[in-house]
């Protein structure tokens, strides 16, 4: 093609596709799970983890999904580039921040560190409740509540030797959980400004997939 056959179409910058179905419900799911399983649930009861299950289902299914879903979806798409990511933040600060097909690179960057964070907290859940179901948990739990007391004997004798590695589990646990609800609010709060610089609503694209 010329250059005088060009139109202002072909110029037009690229605009964002709407986020697909698995991008919005992984997101609203973790987002939930981090806020009810810090803030709202009492830890280690039966309801915190059924959510920590939940919450590993969820991001095992976003990982899968960045490389076989759409191709905002994946992970090519927005790889973790600090210096890209300050870049941005940068342009942000000064009002004119650019539009990304996927996620910006300071979004990219806070998705892939919360993702990390969760890792860290599921596993290190795992190790603390020993791998068990929740299913297997509310059992115990409702047998202790029966004054069926052998279930907490049994642990004690499976479990010498592991008193040490459950409670660096459990530090490691918070500090992480911690750290996800302070970068979530800092999520917020980005999102918040990059919204009023774009002059529309980010939130409402990850809710109803529009992003035009």
């Amino acid at each position: 093609m010329s250059t005088d056959q060009i139109t202002g179409a072909d110029m037009a910058p690229v605009r964002p596709r709407p986020w697909d179905p698995v991008v919005r419900v992984t997101h609203w799911t973790i987002a939930a799970a981090v806020i009810v399983n810090g803030l709202l649930i009492e830890p280690g009861g039966t309801v915190h983890v059924w959510i920590g299950w939940i919450a590993l289902g969820t991001l095992a299914l976003r990982l899968v999904w960045g490389v076989i879903g759409p191709r905002e979806a994946r992970f090519t798409a927005f790889l973790p580039d600090p210096r890209a990511a300050m870049s941005h933040l940068f342009d942000l600060v000064r009002g004119r921040p650019r539009e990304y097909p996927s996620h910006n690179p300071a979004g990219a960057l806070m998705a892939y560190t919360l993702w990390a964070c969760l890792a860290v907290v599921v596993a290190t859940g795992l190790i603390m409740t020993d791998g068990k179901s929740p299913v297997t948990i509310a059992e115990e739990n409702a047998a202790v509540a029966a004054g069926d007391w052998s279930v907490l004997v049994d642990e004690e004798e499976t479990g010498e030797g592991r008193e040490g590695g459950g409670d660096v589990a459990e530090e490691v646990h918070e500090v992480a959980a911690n750290l996800m609800l302070f970068l979530a609010l800092l999520h917020v709060a980005g999102v918040a400004l990059e919204s009023r610089a774009l002059g529309r609503n980010l939130v409402r694209g990850m809710v109803a997939g529009g992003r035009r």
